[in-house]
């Protein structure tokens, strides 16, 4: 997780700056239905690369977005989740939804 002093002194900024990619706003609004697997969200996620779905989890598991549980099984399952705090997330993705319908509503 980073830091303050890490962070924009904007709180516009902070959270562009963690969640302002197409990627992972799509990554999250996946996960807010329920826990995905990795191959599964590469195949919800049109068009995004095993690089770019790689790197964005990590950023947002580091980041304190996304939990990653890995499973004792044969072959393994690995789960990604939204944690407490990238569930805090679901009124401004709500927002956004709400927003995108009235825009699409208007033009």
């Amino acid at each position: 997780m980073k830091t303050k002093d890490e962070l924009p002194d904007c709180p516009v900024a902070t959270t562009v700056s963690l969640i302002g990619s197409k990627w992972k706003l799509l990554i999250i609004r996946n996960l807010l239905a329920r826990p995905w697997r990795f191959n599964e969200l590469k195949k919800d996620l049109e068009g995004i690369s095993q690089k770019v779905l790689t790197d964005s989890l990590r950023s947002m598991e580091e980041d304190g977005i996304v939990t990653r549980t890995v499973y004792a099984e044969v072959p393994p399952r690995v789960e990604y989740a939204l944690s407490e705090l990238g569930e805090s997330l679901r009124p401004v993705l709500d927002a956004m939804m709400d927003w995108g319908n009235a825009y699409k509503g208007a033009v």
